[in-house]
């Protein structure tokens, strides 16, 4: 297939990052249980389709997160494929569990707003900012690589508009404590790109450099792309996304799902961006994944591809 014709723009990267959330943030939503060797199959065609990091589970306790409730199995499936795969640990019990497994990669979860924080995580912010910095601080003594997710970045679906500061207040709480790179949740995907150049700028001006930054979109609104484009322009070089567009979020209701990893690649191969991956291969991993869940999947770029088949 010759399409998408490239055709580069100017001052956008070179070469962008995925970070592949799919088989973790899109499979915690499902209501139906997906056998842990259909999850590590997933994971497995993932990475043969050229994805390099594959956020692969959460150590959560099972009440929480029924679905992921099998990471001590599924890890060990997963763990020689010669990728990146980062695991979601909400405490310290959860670290503990990963670090035995051999996890390198970790992710703490945490909230720009209060209500939000509360729904997901029983806590204040300043409570769960708290629990975290000894989890950041152990995984980074163990030699682990740190991502700070910061969710309701952009709106709440309590609260409304979030004051950026409260983001960058977050934000940087997390980059003192030592994590190595953050990712901006836009939630509820009521973010737009100008809002997204402004937050942007901001860290920046507190001192969050740009290469430390990815950013995970939800298209509520139709904007992931938009946004992403915008977040591209201003030199972010890590883009999260869900292969076939799968997931919301449990503890948001108005949450759709993650922005398209088939679209995200089919924008940034037109625009020339290299990502490394085989979007024939990784449309045929969605088709898949489809055929498990017992539904199409939503997203444009998989459903134009399989129908050309």
């Amino acid at each position: 297939m010759t399409l998408p014709m490239a055709v580069p723009a100017t001052d956008l990267p070179a070469r962008v990052r995925i970070h592949e959330v799919g088989a973790r943030d899109g499979l915690q939503n499902e209501k139906s249980t997906v056998p842990t060797e259909v999850k590590a199959e997933f994971i497995r065609r993932l990475a043969d389709a050229g994805l390099t990091t594959i956020e692969a589970t959460s150590f959560v306790h099972p009440k929480w997160v029924p679905q992921l409730a099998d990471a001590e199995e599924l890890f060990p499936l997963v763990a020689e494929l010669g990728v990146e795969l980062p695991v979601l640990v909400p405490n310290q019990r959860g670290l503990d569990r990963a670090l035995a497994l051999g996890a390198r990669r970790v992710a703490v979860f945490a909230s720009a707003t209060e209500s939000f924080a509360k729904a997901n995580l029983n806590r204040t912010v300043d409570e769960s900012l708290a629990v975290f910095d000894p989890v950041v601080r152990q995984a980074k003594d163990a030699g682990a690589h740190v991502r700070g997710y910061v969710s309701m970045c952009f709106g709440d679906p309590w609260e409304g508009a979030v004051p950026l500061h409260q983001v960058v207040r977050v934000c940087t709480a997390l980059r003192d404590m030592g994590c190595d790179e953050l990712s901006l949740g836009d939630t509820i995907g009521v973010a737009t790109p100008g809002h997204v150049l402004e937050l942007l700028s901001l860290l920046n001006e507190e001192g969050v450099p740009t290469n430390v930054i990815g950013v995970h979109f939800h298209d509520t609104y139709g904007q992931a792309l938009a946004n992403t484009y915008a977040a591209l322009e201003h030199g972010v070089t890590t883009v999260d996304a869900s292969a076939g567009g799968l997931g919301g979020c449990p503890y948001a209701k108005s949450a759709t799902g993650n922005l398209a990893t088939e679209d995200l690649v089919w924008m940034l191969q037109g625009l020339g961006i290299e990502t490394g991956v085989d979007l024939a291969r990784l449309t045929a991993t969605s088709v898949w994944m489809a055929e498990r869940l017992g539904r199409p999947s939503p997203s444009r770029t998989v459903r134009a591809l399989s129908h050309q088949e």
